[in-house]
């Protein structure tokens, strides 16, 4: 297994308060990438919301391929927005990309 950083963008259609906000963080806590080596050094916020709610979800996630990573990150994603309250029809998400992998082979 390895574990990935995964990168989901986004985009807060509706607009979403402050509350859904950190909902959504605590929701997305257990794939927070700080427990990686990549998220300490990078210090990689779970969730980066920007002025025109435009978002980035960055997700640690183990996986055995590259494919299965992103699958599980669309995944996280889904079920912490939906645990958040916030309309899944409203937040469209954009592909997900690798962003970083940390892998036991050296």
């Amino acid at each position: 297994m390895t574990t990935y950083v995964i990168t989901v963008p986004g985009t807060f259609t509706a607009g979403v308060d402050e509350a859904a906000r950190q909902r959504l963080g605590r929701a997305l806590r257990p794939a927070d990438p700080h427990g990686t080596r990549m998220g300490s050094a990078e210090d990689l916020d779970v969730l980066a919301v920007n002025d025109d709610d435009t978002f980035a979800l960055r997700l640690s996630v183990e996986a055995d391929s590259n494919a299965d990573a992103e699958r599980e990150a669309r995944r996280l994603a889904d079920t912490a927005m939906r645990d958040a309250g916030i309309d899944a029809d409203s937040v469209p998400l954009g592909p997900a990309v690798i962003t970083g992998i940390d892998s036991e082979i050296a």
